[in-house]
């Protein structure tokens, strides 16, 4: 997919690392979400909570409702990005550490070029997909070394929410030609509610809620900026460049993560992690170069 006309790459480029950025605090902001709220009730929340923001934002710039042609890929945004990566991440995050969860969700990127690849017709270099596989290779081999060479139920989860997700994020960033990125995750959000809004009813009835400073501050920040602020940025970014290269970035989002689970949550930081990180850099900087 080819960047827009007349805008400079870098500034694309920035936005979308920024975006990254953004959402590399996601899991620990999630894990402290779950010591005051059940999986299902930080779901639901956190939907509802960007739900409201959106809509606010959407009236009032007097942004009109899309047509009728747009609805289906911001339905596959809302079905990825705003019910299915959510849910299923945190599921994961019962069980599995954050530095582990991260590191899992290191192939999105790779998954994201793929399903965008499919949709657009679009056919990225030689180089950049060797370049691709071999960071998705690191932190498979990282991710089978932590757990023995066993996949957990967590896992599983997570693999789930790389299907859904890339599929957004390969939807998100297709629409984001076509119309502002902040207004793509905001009618998506916004779509969401219907399902939300009673999600988040039925789980606060059936799992208990304990508040504290930590568990109100994770929710707020998946709701403000994990799930839609982030995606603003992350969405245009990708407009701008493309979603193959874009989505290259994101390799660099388990390095960050892992540093945010040992400074916020007191995680132990793997002894691999460190390898894995360089891997991962040196092959963003392979995609960026390779033209896509």
């Amino acid at each position: 997919m080819a960047r827009r006309s007349g805008v400079p790459a870098g500034r694309g480029t920035l936005l979308a690392a920024l975006g990254v950025l953004c959402f590399s605090f996601s899991f620990p902001a999630t894990a402290g979400a779950l010591t005051g709220f059940g999986p299902w009730t930080a779901t639901g929340l956190r939907g509802v909570l960007a739900g409201v923001l959106a809509l606010g934002c959407l009236a009032a710039a007097r942004v009109p409702v899309p047509e009728r042609r747009y609805w289906p890929g911001l339905l596959v945004v809302a079905a990825g990005c705003v019910l299915g990566f959510p849910l299923l991440t945190t599921l994961a995050l019962q069980t599995s550490s954050t530095a582990h969860t991260a590191v899992v969700v290191g192939v999105l990127p790779l998954a994201t070029a793929a399903v965008s690849a499919a949709r657009t017709g679009a056919r990225p270099s030689r180089a950049f997909w060797c370049a691709a596989l071999a960071g998705a290779a690191a932190v498979l081999g990282f991710t089978l070394q932590q757990s023995h060479g066993r996949l957990a139920v967590a896992d599983l989860y997570l693999f789930g929410a790389l299907l859904v997700c890339a599929a957004g994020y390969a939807e998100g960033g297709r629409l984001s030609r076509e119309m502002p990125g902040w207004q793509v995750i905001g009618w998506a959000v916004v779509a969401s509610l219907p399902v939300t809004v009673p999600a988040a009813a039925l789980a606060l009835a059936a799992e208990p809620v304990h508040l504290s400073a930590g568990a109100v501050g994770g929710l707020a920040y998946t709701a403000a900026v994990s799930q839609f602020g982030g995606f603003v940025v992350w969405y245009r970014g990708m407009a701008e460049v493309g979603v193959p290269k874009a989505s290259q970035l994101q390799l660099a989002q388990p390095g960050l993560t892992l540093v945010w689970a040992v400074l916020l949550l007191g995680e132990e930081l793997p002894p691999a992690a460190p390898v894995t990180a360089l891997a991962v850099l040196l092959c963003i900087a392979a995609t960026q170069r390779a033209r896509g």
